[in-house]
């Protein structure tokens, strides 16, 4: 979705209630470098959660013909360089230690060859340390993330991340203690690759579009999670939690915002009819028409109807009347994470006194 960049932000990670500021000043930073994205944000902690005071993000497409060369390119390992620069210094005017940022990446980095190349040479050129995550932590730190969306009504919860080089996938169970994670996958499908491997076509836009649903289905056909989970689906006991910026554009486009509101789709519930009804509104579109709307843009244009399609593939796998909209997942999942850290070992250093 569109955010200005370094606009402050007054969005949560949980509620936060009058005197927070007050009693817990400290900052706190986490940063995702994705196959697509860039992004940023630095927050308070408050009693519930946390208060972000500024974010930043932008689309530097570091994973860009890696599906086909196995290598970053010069042009995207430049772009996301000079996103992570600007984050450098964001980093640095906060005066942020390093024990209160956690900065990751993910797929692009995780697939190229020269991966680990280009993050040494974020390290000696910014100073940011940023580390390498597995699927599953990248699965694990999305839950987190969104876990505040989940509803304790439902029996089960099927979280989407979708992201530009992978989609993770975690199947959660309520339990006494909660929802507690009962499988996972991370599929090799994300709307780069999606998008690089089927080029839009104006001879039959549907069947392009298809084409793309039947790819990502096939790459989720063995999902790891037994009868039992997939009963609670059919028996409409179930409900999915949707993070990306593909699917945050479609909510856009089916409140018919004249410009982007994260307070009006984050946490938002769709159907299963309002998500189909809003994809083959954009693809109606077609290219120029989604570049010119407020909720896509022109960088989003020829990705948004890949992520389209992945959540049509898993809602049609996965079948649930109800979908729920999160702005939000792994930078939240990192954030909460490293709070949580530091106030454990802040309790650890007082109890050894």
């Amino acid at each position: 979705m569109p955010e200005i960049d370094g606009a402050p932000a007054e969005r949560d990670g949980r509620s936060p209630r009058p005197g927070d500021a007050a009693t817990a000043p400290q900052l706190y930073g986490a940063l995702d470098l994705g196959t697509n994205n860039c992004r940023l944000l630095i927050a308070r902690p408050t009693r519930d959660g946390f208060r972000v005071v500024d974010s930043f993000s932008r689309i530097v497409r570091l994973g860009e013909g890696v599906s086909r060369t196995g290598r970053l390119t010069d042009d995207a390992m430049d772009r996301a360089y000079e996103a992570l620069a600007i984050c450098a210094e964001r980093v640095a005017k906060k005066n942020l230690p390093s024990e209160r940022i956690a900065a990751v990446a993910t797929q692009a980095c995780r697939a190229a060859e020269n991966g680990p190349e280009f993050i040494e040479r974020v390290r000696v050129g910014t100073g940011l340390k940023l580390r390498i995550i597995t699927p599953d932590e990248e699965a694990r730190l999305s839950v987190e993330g969104c876990r505040n969306l989940l509803d304790s009504r439902s029996q089960a919860v099927l979280v989407v991340d979708v992201g530009g080089g992978s989609t993770e996938l975690s199947w959660l169970m309520s339990t006494e203690r909660g929802f507690e994670t009962v499988g996972w996958m991370s599929a090799p499908v994300g709307v780069v690759t999606l998008a690089e491997g089927h080029p839009e076509t104006p001879v039959d836009p549907l069947v392009w579009y298809e084409s793309m649903v039947a790819h990502m289905s096939r790459a989720i056909e063995a999902a790891p999670v037994n009868g039992a989970v997939k009963a609670l689906f059919d028996e409409g006991r179930a409900h999915l939690v949707g993070t990306s910026g593909a699917i945050t554009s479609l909510a856009g486009i089916h409140l018919k915002l004249p410009r982007y509101q994260r307070d009006r789709v984050d946490g938002l519930w769709m159907t299963r009819n309002d998500c189909e009804t809003a994809a083959r509104l954009l693809l109606d579109l077609g290219p120029e028409g989604r570049a010119r709307n407020p909720c896509i843009g022109p960088d989003r244009a020829d990705l948004v109807m890949a992520g389209a399609a992945i959540l049509e593939a898993v809602q049609r796998a996965w079948p649930c009347e109800r979908v729920r909209v999160a702005d939000r997942g792994l930078r939240e999942g990192l954030l909460l994470e490293r709070m949580r850290s530091n106030r454990r070992r802040r309790r650890r250093s007082r109890g050894r006194r």
